[in-house]
């Protein structure tokens, strides 16, 4: 068995994603004998409903850990919840717009993570990293990824633990604007320290 972690592509004026650059530094590396996979995914709503269910379904992963941008955010924010619902002001890198739509039909209204969301938080805080549990992943493309993985897990019967990690900007990306950011270091910190928990939790 695997641990998978994903990440995403850029999308709308930010020109970076962190999630896609932490991904891939963390691509073949081990956490406690575990060896991690890690994909770029597109920021695509249909494309995750037919990407992420194979991911699992073909690697049988004990951790499945999706990481996102939240530009603005100023921790690391792990969450809580994922809801059966696209809906999006904006188009998705396809050009689709959700709206009010579920997204999987015969699924439940909200998932919970199944990583140990509490531990992770203090593990972090205790290795100087700020960190809180966010209690809403969105609506857009974070949000259906979380969701699409619960659902595979839940309609297979799988005891993969799943989770979602929203990261903050690169301090690059924010050298003329007030807005709070965390290196790239710390965030590759942040994701092994949430994935050592979350292998621990499995065991």
């Amino acid at each position: 068995m695997t641990v998978i972690i994903t990440g995403f592509e850029p999308y709308g004026k930010y020109k970076i994603n962190p999630s896609s650059l932490i991904a891939q530094k963390l691509n073949g590396s081990i956490i406690d004998n575990e060896k991690i996979l890690s994909f770029i995914v597109p920021v695509a709503y249909r494309k995750i409903k037919e990407i992420i269910p194979k991911l699992i379904e073909e690697n049988k992963p004990k951790v499945f850990l999706g990481l996102g941008l939240a530009g603005g955010r100023p921790n690391i924010t792990v969450e809580r919840l994922a809801i059966n619902i696209m809906d999006s002001e904006k188009p998705d890198n396809e050009g689709y717009k959700a709206f009010d739509e579920p997204i999987f039909k015969d699924g439940p209204a909200a998932f919970f993570a199944t990583i140990p969301i509490k531990q992770i938080i203090k593990s972090l805080r205790e290795n100087k990293i700020p960190a809180m549990v966010s209690n809403s992943a969105g609506t857009f493309l974070c949000n259906a990824l979380f969701y699409t993985a619960s659902y595979t897990t839940w309609k297979n019967k799988m005891k993969t633990l799943v989770g979602f990690m929203h990261l903050p900007l690169l301090p690059e990306q924010v050298l003329d604007k007030a807005q709070p950011s965390l290196t790239e270091e710390q965030m590759i910190r942040a994701v092994k320290i949430a994935l050592n928990e979350s292998i621990k939790a499995w065991k």
